[in-house]
């Protein structure tokens, strides 16, 4: 499961020493963007107010690894079933129901079709018109039960397996198996997935990142270039670590989170976030995911936001309800304290409904509610 893999991995390379090599240049507070990168916007989306929900409001189960928002639905992936969340009101769906494993990893909504793909720890599910199908290592083409993560691109439904990629055609009800047989994948332990632009992006744990070409049919990989497991050893100069854990595409941006921080690439630079040389919360990123000229990225110690520019971090207070958001620009730091926030600082998911975010935690579900849009210059009269 996830969360024993998080605190594997966080034990035994949490305490390892974060330096840069020798010839590294040192770096200001927030790093200089990279060519195409625009300008931060006028309003920054600052999240006073959280609903939060937990098992006893109807949520399956407290550890949410996924989340899914289709219209005025709200799918959520627990370690204890899936759970829809519609007009104010829980469904629990778990495999006395049809659900292959109670433990929902990834989910991802068919636009055309209206139908649910659900990753699980035994097996690929589509719900479509209310009814399960399960799909296995014993009755289709999948690589193996333990599927991590799902995504749509076209007519295909890709799965990410603890061994290999797995490729439905959902036309021909064809398979197609991705390996280290026929990919240049240095692991076979694929954790996510991203597709966009006619490009499928995978995550491999301990084999950097993978990119197939819709098109031409050829794949293409990203690795760390020092190799180094312990140290970034030179600044920039490509992906951060082989250990990775979510990937996004978007604008022309791949971004990789690690958990040893945050890869970002738009075709020709690179460039690397680390928690002690810009406002990331945390080395060890869970998720990530981009929205227009901004991306997300879900840590072990808080919710992060980056627009290029501005990096802004929401937490919860470790007494009470109260919430902290932290923007930290290249001029100064403002921190604001919330009536509300997240329902732990360990973020393991996000997706978002309009102007709202949905927030999956290790204790919890929340909701960011937007309720005004405010001007970065406003907040920072408030700045400490």
């Amino acid at each position: 499961m996830r969360g024993a893999l998080l605190l594997f991995c966080f034990t035994a390379w949490g305490s390892l020493p974060w330096v840069y090599g020798a010839d590294a240049v040192a770096s200001p507070s927030v790093p200089s963007s990279p060519p195409g990168v625009q300008e931060p916007r006028g309003n920054l989306p600052i999240y006073r107010h959280w609903e939060n929900f937990s098992v006893g409001d109807g949520l399956p189960d407290n550890k949410v690894f996924a989340i899914c928002v289709e219209d005025d639905r709200v799918w959520v992936g627990t370690e204890n079933g899936l759970g829809l969340y519609e007009k104010g009101a829980w469904r629990i769906y778990r495999p006395a129901d049809g659900l292959a494993h109670r433990v929902v990893m990834s989910l991802a909504v068919d636009r055309k079709t209206g139908d649910l793909w659900v990753a699980t720890l035994g097996g690929l599910n589509r719900f479509s018109a209310g009814r399960f199908d399960t799909f296995t290592q014993l009755n289709s083409g999948l690589s193996n039960d333990v599927v991590y993560a799902v995504a749509i691109q076209d007519e295909f439904v890709w799965a990410a397996t603890a061994a290999g990629l797995s490729r439905l055609n959902t036309r021909t009800g064809e398979w197609a198996l991705f390996n280290e047989r026929n990919t240049p994948m240095h692991e076979i332990w694929c954790y996510n997935l991203a597709v966009n632009d006619g490009k499928v992006y995978v995550a491999v744990w301990g084999g950097g990142v993978l990119e197939y070409d819709v098109a031409t049919g050829r794949w293409k990989d990203y690795r760390d270039p020092d190799g180094e497991m312990e140290i970034v050893l030179f600044r920039d100069s490509g992906l951060i670590h082989d250990v990775v854990a979510s990937v996004s595409y978007e604008n022309k941006i791949l971004w990789a989170a690690t958990y040893f921080g945050v890869s970002r690439y738009d075709g020709r630079h690179w460039q690397g976030f680390l928690e002690k040389d810009s406002g990331l919360a945390s080395n060890f990123v869970n998720f990530i995911k981009a929205r227009g000229d901004a991306v997300w990225m879900c840590t072990d110690k808080g919710l992060n936001y980056f627009d290029g520019k501005t990096w802004i971090t929401y937490r919860r207070k470790a007494e009470g309800s109260e919430g902290e958001v932290k923007i930290l620009t290249t001029a100064n730091t403002t921190s604001l304290t919330t009536p509300s926030g997240p329902a732990n600082n360990y973020i393991l998911a996000i997706d978002f409904q309009g102007d709202d975010i949905w927030v999956g935690t290790a204790k919890g579900l929340s909701r960011g509610i937007r309720t005004r849009e405010e001007k970065l210059g406003e907040d920072t009269r408030r700045s400490r």
